[in-house]
């Protein structure tokens, strides 16, 4: 949305906006502090109007307007490039900027600056015609120049910048704009002045520690000034101490000084305690030449050469993901609100780290981050190589340590991505960073780290090369389509959690970069296979690794557990919070019982009580205790549900009580009302029942139709069973009181392995049975290995086009893999047909077709019949539901899962899936194709009934 605000109106704030160098205040502001005018809007949804001329590509070789900030291919204008592509032939594509603004006399006295958050890429920036300054270069980095000579005050200023979108620097183009990731151009974060006084503080860096110590660099060239005043205050700003200073010592426009807080909380992802650091600049009377405040959090880092990364004394397990600044609508242009949504998603999903993928983000991510509790890898932007050549990669890294610096979750500093490191740059952090942070190189053995990326799950549990470095991938399980994140993960967690020197790791990534693309009709763009990587889609739409995370980064582990007649409430659980106590959480339990098929879905609670966890220290093992409700064994499913102090869900568990036989059998109507009938013609067994006629072969006994009140079910040809050869021994037809059996037995064969000892196995079975009420029963018995690569159950077929969704009892909403089983709920779900392929179109969450766990009764809704419902009276039995397109661009087939032959099939076992880089059986136990059937003799049995 643009937004005509002539600079007149522009709101006047204080620079204190969660780490800016002013006091937030509701008065005007008064000479002593640090005043602040947006010339731009603050973000995607506040833009200002200022003109503009656009080179080359759309709307380009004339004058018009555009809003700012914002990327200009968003706004309809130039070329749009994903950074692989070559962009070379476009290279001199290039934007103008004008904007005229007033100034206020009062600020002919200040010290002005002027403030670019972000432009891509060079950036030469004149006042009322002058150069204000050398041209910038680098998109991702906040720069600044000083101005007041060149202002004119009490009247109109003229602003022009103009931004080439290549980089006269080689390097520069290379880190940024051939790297792997979209690329744009234009002023994208916001542009603003600062009035300061002329006697000031230029800016801060502290080091706050969690005992309570503190160090502060202040930066100051003033000559009046002649002590400083500090003193500690709370979000509100109410005063909580003053802050003597120990130690205090000047140099060349700097002043050092330590001190010390009593009772304060430290900082935390668990419990993020800011304050604010009030600083005032004093002359030799006392009086305030400057005053300024900085949001900070009091936490100590440590990186153990050989033991791991500590916090506050704790070692931590990195719960993390990599995260673009990107929206569909405005490219990289975000806001804060943005902010605070991306992270609430990653916080619910109990990550606990994130890293800055590849660039510095906006300065309101870090904010929220602070305030809301994230560990941060800060990274500066390189690709592969070559690196940034030195001199403008010390400019860079300076830019970005001196923004950051005060931000409490930032760990760690990253000199760039996947061989892009210039190591002469390696040190220059240190030389603006007070608290000394550790710098890394991602995909790297570094220093103290190995930040190996995409290992296998093998090389990562095993990899010895550097067994004594602190193992943490920046990169793992790389989210192509629908592959990788949740599949995996869980596998690899408990190898991460397990091993001493493993410090956890980081998803890639958490968002799809699905690009609304102006030139083709406002299409999403994800540059094919790309950037199609996100745990979420581009706008924030939850697919079903979300929920997997959710639970296997859940901070409370409870011990997978099963609910049978014996059960006695009791469960083993593990705290894996760093700094929380389990008995600051709370957990509830819920026994329910569902509606069947015909029911309304609504969830029934027949009992709900408190659970009192255990007194677990972080990382401590335990067991907590469920009570038992006299009418506990009448409950369809037990709920457990976490909830964190800050009120937020944790997780739900489920647990289901019944068996699929025992709450089916309260559904399914084996009344003996209605009339049978039976024949054979034409190759066909008929039976009528009730008004339903079914015909089945004669020949193989397959289903071959439904017909009821003279209108086709298409449903049929089944149940095929899975490869399987066996020839037909005998078909019988039983006709009984009330119903008609139709019996077939397969041929014996000799299925033993080679290293058998003994050759006596039965035969397969079907058998159909046609209630006079109409019901159909199947009962399947299929004999076989056990060990099994191939799929293991029966499958029908159906018109996709005829189907409308479903509604069903079992694990959802979202669909499974082998190796992502967990995250979902089993209760009663419904489903409308989408056809969406993960990442790449639709869209639509949760997918509607797939394979579905647990599954007790399903009701498939048809478009034009009425559809039928099934009741699973078998265990352990998956659902197959259609066939998933696979994606257009998966070359090596490692997200593109091969389905069985059939449309509805009832199976038990299912395929893993892989990630843009591995198959999935290179990702861990769960990933594994075989599949583990227990005895030969003992047959695999499928029961099934059929309401049509």
């Amino acid at each position: 949305m643009k937004m005509n605000i002539s600079s007149s109106v522009l709101l006047f704030t204080l620079l204190c906006m969660f780490g800016a160098n002013a006091m937030q205040s509701n008065t005007e502001p008064n000479e002593v502090e640090t005043e602040k005018m947006y010339l731009s809007g603050t973000g995607k949804d506040d833009m200002v109007d200022w003109e503009f001329f656009c080179s080359d590509g759309m709307n380009s070789g004339k004058w018009t307007t555009i809003g700012v900030p914002s990327c200009w291919e968003l706004q309809g204008f130039g070329y749009y490039n994903y950074g692989k592509d070559d962009f070379k032939v476009r290279k001199n594509e290039y934007g103008r900027y004008k904007y005229q603004f007033d100034l206020p006399k009062k600020w002919r006295n200040k010290e002005i600056k002027i403030v670019f958050e972000g432009v891509m890429t060079d950036a030469e920036v004149k006042i009322n015609g002058k150069l204000a300054g050398e041209v910038h270069q680098g998109a991702f980095y906040e720069f600044k120049y000083s101005i007041s000579h060149l202002l004119k005050y009490g009247e109109k200023n003229m602003l022009e910048v103009k931004v080439n979108k290549a980089s006269s620097n080689s390097s520069i183009n290379h880190a940024e704009r051939e790297a792997d990731f979209w690329i744009f151009g234009g002023i994208f974060r916001p542009v603003y002045l600062q009035a300061f006084p002329k006697e000031n503080i230029e800016r801060v860096a502290i080091n706050a520690k969690a005992d309570g110590s503190l160090e502060a660099d202040i930066f100051t060239t003033s000559k009046k000034a002649q002590s400083l005043r500090l003193s500690l205050s709370d979000l509100d700003h109410n005063k909580l101490q003053e802050l003597p200073l120990t130690d205090i010592s000047k140099e060349q426009g700097k002043w050092h000084v330590s001190t010390k807080a009593h009772d304060i909380k430290s900082w935390n992802p668990e419990s993020p305690q800011l304050y604010f650091l009030n600083i005032e600049l004093l002359n030799k009377k006392g009086e305030i030449l400057h005053k300024t405040l900085e949001r900070i959090g009091f936490r100590t880092v440590e990186v153990l050469e050989g033991d791991g990364i500590y916090v506050n004394g704790q070692r931590i397990k990195f719960k993390g993901v990599n995260r673009h600044s990107f929206y569909p609508s405005s490219g990289r242009t975000t806001s804060k609100e943005l902010s605070i949504e991306h992270v609430k998603m990653m916080k619910d999903m109990n990550m606990n780290a994130v890293r800055m993928s590849h660039y510095p983000p906006d300065t309101h991510f870090l904010d929220v981050a602070d305030s809301l509790g994230l560990f941060v890898i800060d990274e500066v932007c390189t690709w592969h190589s070559p690196h940034l050549d030195t001199k403008v990669g010390r400019k860079i890294v300076k830019e970005t340590v001196v923004r950051d610096v005060n931000h409490p979750s930032i760990l760690l500093w990253a000199n760039g991505n996947e061989t892009g490191w210039n190591t002469a740059l390696d040190d220059d952090y240190a030389k603006w960073d007070i608290q000394q942070r550790e710098v890394i190189h991602p995909w790297n053995i570094f220093r103290k780290t190995n930040t190996m990326h995409y290992p296998s799950y093998h090389v990562f549990a095993y990899d010895t090369y550097a067994k004594d470095k602190i193992y943490f991938p920046t990169e793992f399980l790389h989210g192509l389509y629908d592959g990788g994140h949740g599949a995996g993960l869980d596998d690899y967690w408990k190898q991460m959690w397990n091993m001493p020197l493993a410090a956890g790791g980081f998803l890639w990534d958490f968002a799809d970069e699905a690009v609304v693309r102006t030139d083709k009709k406002g299409i999403l763009d994800t540059d094919g296979n790309h950037a199609a990587d996100g745990i979420v889609g581009p706008y924030g739409e939850k697919e079903a690794s979300y929920f997997s995370i959710k639970e296997i980064w859940s901070p409370i582990y409870i011990e997978d557990r099963y609910i049978k007649p014996d059960f006695n409430g009791v469960f083993r659980i593990e705290n894996r919070y760093h700094f929380t106590h389990l008995n600051e959480i709370k957990m509830a339990a819920k026994w329910v019982r569902f509606d069947g098929p015909k029911g309304t879905g609504k969830i029934k609670t027949i009992s709900e009580t408190t659970v009192a966890l255990p007194n677990l220290a972080p990382v401590i093992k335990g067991e907590f205790k469920v009570d038992l409700p006299n009418n506990w064994q009448t409950a369809d499913a037990l709920y457990l549900t976490a909830t964190a102090p800050n009120g937020s869900e944790i997780f739900t568990w489920s647990y289901p009580i019944k068996i699929p036989k025992k709450i089916n059998e309260t559904y399914i109507d084996l009344s003996e009302e209605g009339e049978i009938s039976t024949h054979t013609e034409a190759g066909r067994i008929k039976v009528v029942a009730n008004g339903i006629q079914y015909s089945f072969s004669e020949k193989t006994t397959l289903l071959e139709e439904v017909k009821k009140a003279g209108k086709i079910i298409p449903f049929n040809n089944g149940p095929i069973i899975f490869d399987h050869k066996d020839k037909i021994e005998s078909v019988k037809i039983n006709k009984l009181k009330g119903k008609v059996e139709i019996l077939t037995v397969f041929e014996a064969s000799d299925k033993s392995p080679s290293w058998a000892s003994h050759k006596e196995y039965s035969s397969d079975v079907i058998k159909w049975t046609v209630h006079s009420n109409g019901l159909l029963d199947l009962h399947v018995e299929i004999k076989g290995k056990k060990i099994v690569k191939g799929f293991k159950g029966i499958t029908f077929s159906f018109p996709e086009s005829e189907v409308s969704g479903m509604k069903w009892l079992g694990d959802g909403p979202y669909r499974v893999w082998r190796n992502r089983m967990k995250g979902t709920k089993f209760q009663v779900w419904e489903n409308d047909y989408n056809n969406t392929v993960t990442g790449e179109s639709g869209f639509v969450y949760p997918e509607f077709k797939g394979f579905f766990s647990s599954l007790y009764w399903v009701k498939v809704k048809g478009k034009n019949n009425n559809g039928f419902t099934v009741y699973c009276n078998s265990e352990n039995t998956f659902l197959r539901m259609l066939t998933p397109q696979h994606p257009k661009e998966d070359p090596n087939h490692r997200v593109s899962v091969d389905f069985p032959e059939g449309d509805i099939s009832f199976v038990k076992n299912i395929p893993a899936i892989g990630t843009k880089f591995q198959t999935g059986d290179k990702m861990g136990p769960q990933g594994n194709s075989e599949n583990y059937f227990g005895n030969d003799d003992e047959p695999i049995t499928i029961h099934l009934s059929f309401e049509f």
